[in-house]
């Protein structure tokens, strides 16, 4: 299968790695020019949960139209780069190509709509790897608890399931649901829970666990985050969304969410997808977020100086 990863962080290398050493024929997107370079010239280094070894046969470009039709395109970029990728993508993708597009985060699969049909667009979830980028060609993981697809507009097909084949085949914990919306809820309230509360008290998860002033805020952002799910008929797997925010965050004490990884390097983040989208969709169900609202001002506030 020829897949394209679209978005080459610290996520998209963990793909593209994993992948290229599964025998896939990897194209590895990015405008990181010196990422880019570094990959074609020394290969990709891989390391954490995986093992540490470098990874030789990954095509990298800058370039999607030199990947050319590709079978998968999967979309690992920033939610605020999703349209700009999803652009590109239709422009070349052959009419039996599948997308599938794992962001942080809400709203990807409309942002997608906006410049392709959706029949071909599948979402997934991405669990519990807690990646970073080392350096240019290198990218380094924690964990990497499981990768969940599902169609966008619901239900099992074949497509799916072979797709979740494609995963597994390359080392991936995958799994394909009939309700990826559920899942993408799930992950979505524990990143609220970390993202924002980590980045403007500049610590880790294990940090933010052991003080308990900060994880009240915290849970006061998952809180709100998980009413609106409710509010909108979310089928949420647990009863006790504290104990399940608690546990997923446990599993990764030394990493530092994507948000706060972002602030160090003075890069913008996806507030607008993850901590600040929660007042958004509150107000549409006559519902308050205090907690994610005021936390989404200050990341704002200090990424307008960035």
């Amino acid at each position: 299968m020829k897949i394209a990863i679209v978005g080459t962080g610290a996520m998209g290398s963990v793909y593209a790695g994993l992948f290229a050493e599964a025998g896939q024929e990897v194209w590895a997107i990015d405008s990181w020019d010196d990422h880019i370079s570094a990959i074609s010239k020394e290969g990709l280094r891989l390391e954490g949960a995986s093992g540490d070894r470098v990874i030789s046969n990954i095509n990298a470009t800058t370039s999607l139209e030199e990947a050319g039709a590709c079978d998968l395109y999967v979309l690992a970029t920033k939610a605020a780069d999703v349209g700009t990728a999803a652009e590109a993508i239709a422009r070349i993708m052959p009419d039996d190509a599948l997308v599938l597009t794992i962001q942080n985060g809400l709203g990807a699969g409309e942002r997608i709509a906006q410049f392709m049909p959706t029949s071909n667009v599948l979402l997934g979830v991405a669990e519990g790897f807690g990646a970073s980028m080392k350096g240019p060609g290198h990218a380094h993981h924690n964990a990497m608890r499981q990768i969940r697809i599902g169609e966008m507009e619901g239900g099992m097909t074949d497509r799916l399931q072979s797709l979740e084949t494609v995963w597994q085949s390359a080392g991936f914990t995958a799994k394909a649901f009939g309700d990826i919306h559920q899942l993408i809820w799930e992950k979505y309230i524990c990143n609220v829970f970390l993202s924002a509360p980590c980045t403007v008290f500049d610590c880790t998860i294990g940090e933010l666990q052991d003080n308990k002033e900060w994880q009240k805020i915290a849970l006061g952002c998952m809180l709100e985050a998980h009413a609106v799910g409710l509010a909108k008929n979310i089928a949420f797997s647990f009863d006790d969304p504290v104990d399940y925010a608690l546990r997923f965050a446990s599993a990764m004490p030394n990493a530092s969410p994507s948000m706060r990884l972002d602030h160090i390097a003075k890069r913008a983040s996806e507030i607008g997808a993850i901590n600040g989208m929660v007042p958004v969709v509150a107000a549409e169900h006559s519902l308050s977020a205090p907690y994610n609202e005021t936390l989404a001002a200050i990341i704002r506030q200090r990424e307008a100086s960035f």
